[in-house]
């Protein structure tokens, strides 16, 4: 999904790049957005998911649960959604085979065994536990009070849910960066093993590949910071 304009249409076309290097089956990609120019017109685009919502939360992650409806553009059965600021690392074929019907997920690296998955990178099937749409639609206000945030509510009210194997999906800031004061005489490593980078917050891909890690307050600098990490750009094109 795009929306706004943090992320321009070169995320799209990079992630459409990656996929056709990490993938050995026939496979597309869809992009739900409100500005389809500049995407590659190999991407298969459709406007929004419509979705009733509130202002305040209509450009924010909570906007995702408009994919739990059906039907849903053209798409059905198992479905692989990434978050624009991923880079593709390894082969992604196994993503569709592992599990086949159950929502997967990342289990979320800041809250280990409290049973939250990361929708960073997630596999749902269209068509199943369409009431984490329709529920949030008719009590959008409550849910959030109750949840805080969609990853949450998700984990909360789907049916049933996994995990992908914790080395295929990993978080750049929480998995991969060296720890402080290490990260300043230390690039990132990426295990071999791993499919899947996300980007969470700060730094995007783009930034951390050449060492930027954008602060809004001074004093940050003091442990936000990353050294060049060229395993970045070599993925992510």
């Amino acid at each position: 999904m795009k929306w706004g304009t943090r992320y321009p249409a070169d995320y799209v076309n990079r992630l459409w790049s990656s996929i056709q290097r990490n993938t050995e089956r026939p496979t597309r990609l869809v992009c739900f957005t409100d500005d389809p120019n500049g995407v590659d017109p190999a991407v298969v685009t459709h406007p929004l998911p419509e979705i009733r919502i509130l202002p305040e939360l209509s450009w924010l992650p909570w906007r995702k649960l408009s994919l739990w409806q059906a039907p849903l553009a053209d798409l059905s059965g198992d479905v692989l959604f990434l978050d624009l600021d991923v880079v593709i690392t390894g082969n992604i074929d196994v993503m569709f085979d592992y599990e086949p019907g159950k929502y997967c997920a990342c289990e979320n690296w800041t809250q280990p065994g409290q049973g939250i998955g990361n929708t960073s990178v997630f596999r749902w099937h269209v068509g199943r536990n369409t009431h984490i749409f329709s529920d949030f639609e008719e009590n959008g206000e409550a849910i959030r009070k109750k949840y805080g945030i969609e990853q949450v509510y998700i984990s909360r009210e789907i049916d049933e849910m996994v995990y992908w194997p914790r080395e295929w999906c990993l978080s750049f800031k929480h998995s991969l960066m060296p720890i402080w004061p290490l990260n300043f005489f230390k690039v990132p490593k990426l295990p071999a093993d791993t499919r899947v980078v996300a980007f969470t917050g700060k730094p995007d891909p783009d930034e951390a590949a050449v060492g930027e890690w954008p602060v809004d307050i001074f004093w940050k600098k003091l442990y936000k910071f990353v050294l060049p990490t060229p395993w970045i750009a070599e993925n992510w094109r």
